[in-house]
């Protein structure tokens, strides 16, 4: 399979400021960071960025930014998706407008549609854009499983080109490996998957630990398509325990705590998500000096 857009892709973080406004100077900084650190493409208000809690003037703003920042140096998709298909499409023709290189759009949530409703939105949306599309498959937040049956029809629409899938159910996966075209990608959605998803057809990942070890996550995948497996299997249990540690709350309490460690201040998460308890911040903080992340 092909690897649309690039083998690793960081779902960058909203920095806010001390009034929870989107700190836009820092974001840029972010974003040539990550550029600079492996990552092929910034999937930018996606879940890691908070997107229910950003208006929508926010993630236009926020797409500018982003695609000002790298000039080129790695691709830029928007995260546009909803539970409201004229919103998610009125919003992913502004981020084409914006300069972004794809869109990802979310399973809607809350709402349940049927299999064939999923169908149908994604295409909508997708006809209405010369960009390529990434469909993103997360039923543990959505309530709602994309079934491979449906991602492999929807593969035949000739800009949904990969799919974010963190169903967390291999055979599912594997099944989309083997039926869909070789132009279109599959891509991990959870850190702790990338090597397994690689393992039956996958490309890549989309990664929130690339904030903290892009190179390290690249070298891990690099390892596995040239046939190192050995390392890229060291590289994978050495930084489980980072994986599993940026999940006792969830995304993105503990990495923007994470973050904050480092040395990279993005601030506190929006409402109704609060800053990570002290205790599990000193966990994070043992786990990431036992990697010499500190």
């Amino acid at each position: 399979m092909q690897n649309t857009f690039g083998s690793l892709i960081t779902a960058i973080v909203t920095p806010f400021d001390k009034q929870h406004e989107v700190d836009f100077e820092r974001f840029a900084v972010l974003c040539r960071q990550l550029a600079d650190q492996g990552s092929d493409g910034l999937v930018v208000t996606g879940t890691t960025g908070e997107s229910p809690t950003l208006t929508f003037e926010e993630k236009v703003n926020l797409y500018r930014s982003a695609v000002k920042a790298v000039s080129g140096k790695c691709q830029v998709i928007a995260g546009t998706g909803g539970n409201s298909t004229q919103e998610a499409l009125k919003l992913s023709q502004e981020a084409e407008k914006a300069g972004v290189q794809g869109v990802m759009l979310v399973v809607p949530y809350y709402n349940k549609p049927t299999q064939e409703g999923l169908y149908t939105h994604f295409k909508s949306i997708a006809a209405s854009l010369s960009i390529p599309v990434m469909l993103y498959n997360v039923p543990g937040r959505t309530g709602v499983n994309l079934q491979a049956e449906t991602t492999i029809r929807l593969a035949e629409v000739e800009n949904i080109l990969a799919i974010k899938e963190a169903s967390g159910d291999l055979n599912q996966v594997t099944a989309i490996c083997a039926s869909t075209p070789d132009h279109f990608s599959v891509y991990s959605g959870d850190d702790s998957m990338t090597l397994p998803i690689l393992s039956v057809g996958g490309v890549g990942v989309v990664s929130i630990s690339s904030h903290l070890i892009g190179l390290e996550m690249k070298k891990m995948i690099n390892a596995f398509l040239q046939g190192a497996i050995a390392d890229a299997i060291q590289i994978n249990q050495r930084y489980f325990p980072l994986f599993k540690g940026l999940f006792v709350r969830s995304n993105p309490i503990p990495l923007k705590a994470a973050l904050k460690l480092t040395g990279i201040d993005v601030g506190s998460p929006r409402l109704p998500l609060l800053p990570l308890e002290k205790e599990l911040e000193g966990q994070l903080k043992n786990l990431l000096q036992d990697l010499s992340l500190l």
